[in-house]
């Protein structure tokens, strides 16, 4: 059995991949203290009279949020939502919350805004002010490279499949009903171990999330395949406010817009994740792109 439990860089040891759809995740701000005060040598070009924004994140979601040895917000989404407060003239302070009280808090207005692994969806579009996409996060598919050929979903038909309970990954598995055999984890990590440990064929979920458990064990070789279109809603990221708050709404959305243009959001992609993998996936599950990722 191949042993996975040195340690990982910053979060991979500790199982923090956890479903992005739970709601029991450990809140370690319920007093309202701020996760980081400018103690990862952050520092901001704004001036001190600079509006500071409340920004509601669940800290232990990487590459998206997560916490380093000090307590320090970090990862892809924390770097996005400083670079458009840098370039839209505000500050920012993140507190770790639930995933549900993370909705929740900005709904109330405790919070101006979520932002941490939030994919587009019909019923948050209806209740929320949802961004304009500024992350491609796509579902996929990983497995063991030579073992298989896989292009789409219809070539996992018969296999064991595992991935996180209670993510859109497991919704579409599910759908798939008997076809597959379904093999639920509580995180992305254990969902990992069992792909390399031979317990399943095949591992879905997040492409970001993926790409960042790889930069942790070199030593196997994968390939993933996305298979949600790259203009699919599903897999494009978000930043959450509430409805009501078309001036902030629109503040994100004209500085998602200007870091788009400037490659800012490929920067911190690549700062992260390294070379991504191409966002082809065709939905036909055919002529889809495999990348091994080393």
């Amino acid at each position: 059995m191949m042993q996975l439990y040195r340690v990982l860089p910053i979060v991979l040891s500790v199982g923090l991949f956890g479903c992005g759809n739970s709601s029991t995740q450990e809140n370690a701000n319920s007093t309202g203290t701020p996760v980081t005060e400018n103690k990862d040598n952050f520092v901001s070009n704004l001036p001190d009279t600079a509006p500071t924004l409340k920004v509601a994140m669940t800290g232990d979601l990487p590459p998206f949020s997560f916490q380093d040895d000090y307590g320090n917000m970090q990862g892809t989404d924390v770097d996005s939502i400083r670079a458009i407060g840098e370039e839209q003239g505000f500050k920012v302070e993140f507190y770790k919350e639930t995933w549900q009280d993370m909705f929740d808090s900005v709904e109330s207005g405790k919070r101006d805004l979520a932002i941490s692994g939030i994919s587009y969806k019909d019923d948050r579009a209806v209740r929320y002010g949802l961004s304009t996409p500024y992350f491609f996060n796509p579902a996929t598919i990983m497995y063991l490279e030579g073992k298989f050929d896989i292009k789409g979903l219809n070539d996992i038909k018969g296999l064991k499949t595992g991935t996180l309970a209670g993510s859109k990954e497991e919704d579409t598995l599910k759908q798939m009903g008997s076809s597959v055999e379904l093999v639920s984890r509580s995180t992305a990590f254990l969902a990992y171990q069992d792909l390399v440990q031979g317990k399943t064929d095949v591992f879905l979920y997040d492409m970001p999330v993926l790409q960042y458990i790889i930069k942790g064990y070199p030593e196997h070789k994968v390939k993933i395949v996305p298979y949600e279109a790259a203009d699919a809603p599903s897999a494009q990221q978000v930043v959450l406010m509430a409805k009501e708050n078309t001036q902030l709404i629109n503040t994100v959305n004209e500085g998602i817009a200007k870091l788009k243009e400037k490659g800012t959001f490929k920067e911190i992609e690549e700062r992260w994740l390294g070379e991504a993998v191409p966002a082809s996936a065709d939905k036909s599950n055919s002529d889809t792109n495999t990348t091994q990722l080393n």
